[in-house]
This record gives structure tokens, sequence and C-alpha cells, in this order.
């Protein structure tokens, strides 16, 4: 995936949030304005992938108390070049959980959901953004989920209680979207 393919998905991508859709239009404009967006060392802002990722029944979330950050995320991380979004959200997903790839099941190819965050300076990088571009996918929740070093603790947490865990505005929004979610109607305008 070239940079054309992050700009096609963005395009294509309709939110019902006014927030989401400007975070949209800005992903979509730094993209075009840099050809080196998926790179870490643009330092004042990149892109990342991530997964939000349910169980079968859309009832739990996993959520993982980030290491470095000491905050409780959905896996995701840095594409470190690689200009196949999606592929970097998977291979984050994996690596974060400590599952097989066989064992999470992408449930669509478009965006899930768009964000741009902060991340404050600190001994590992300078202030920053985040152009995180987030997909939707579904692990078994009765698979032991084994995590890696880069977290303190992966859990299934129940959907009505994730905002204990992250009460950020891009949790909610995609809490509500999960909220929304029908077995075979996933993503009418999510």
């Amino acid at each position: 995936m070239h940079r054309q393919e992050l700009l096609k998905l963005l395009d294509n991508y309709h939110t019902r949030y006014m927030e989401e859709a400007r975070y949209v239009q800005r992903a979509y404009d730094f993209v075009l304005d840099h050809p080196d967006c998926f790179n870490r060392e643009l330092a004042h802002a990149h892109v990342t992938g991530s997964s939000w990722v349910v169980n079968p029944a859309r009832t739990k979330v996993l959520m993982l108390h980030h290491r470095k950050l000491d905050e409780w995320f959905q896996p995701g991380g840095h594409a470190d070049g690689d200009a196949d979004i999606l592929r970097v959200a998977l291979r984050e997903t994996t690596e974060e959980s400590g599952l097989h790839a066989e064992q999470i099941q992408l449930l669509a190819n478009n965006i899930f959901d768009v964000d741009i965050h902060t991340i404050h300076a600190s001994e590992y990088a300078p202030r920053h953004e985040h152009i995180d571009i987030r997909f939707l996918v579904e692990i078994d929740d009765c698979l032991p989920i084994p995590g890696n070093d880069e977290s303190h603790d992966v859990l299934w947490v129940p959907v009505e209680s994730v905002t204990r865990f992250n009460n950020n505005r891009s949790t909610f929004r995609m809490l509500n979207k999960t909220r929304r979610m029908k077995k075979c109607d996933l993503f009418s305008n999510a």
C-alpha cells in the first residue's frame, strides 16, 4: 500500500462525528503534504495504525496498559516506514496481544476510526502528534492473551467499563460505534 491507498481510505471514510470528521480532513491533508508521513523520524507528527479489538459478542474490548505511556489503550503503534497502515495495525495487534495472526480476524478493510492526539515529550521522544488510523478486528475472548513486554497488562474489559480505563474522547467515540454495531451491519456510517 502506497500513501495513495491511505488517501483513498480516508477519502472514502465518512463519520457522523464532527470532531472525527475534522481529524479525517487533517489526516488527509497531512498525508498528502508529507511523503514521509509513515516515518516516526518526522518528529512533529506521523501516521500510526491501531485496532479496536472486540470479542465475537461485541460485549468486551481488548485494552493494554502501555508500559512507556502508563495508560490504557487499544493495540497499535508506529508504521516505521510501512505505508500499508492496515498491515501496521494488524502487526501491532499480533505483537501486542501475543497471539498468532490467524487468531485475529479483520472485520472490514475500511477505516473504523481516525484520531489525532498529542504524545507528550518523554525520554523517548519530543512532543508530537499521532495521526492514528484505526481498524476493527475481532478476537475470541476465550483465548488466553499473553501480551508482550510493551504492556504491563492486557485485559478484556466489558464495554460498560472501558471508560474507567481510558476516558478520552476517541475511546468514548469508539465505544459508541461498538454499541451501535450489529453483527450483520458493521459499518452503516459507524
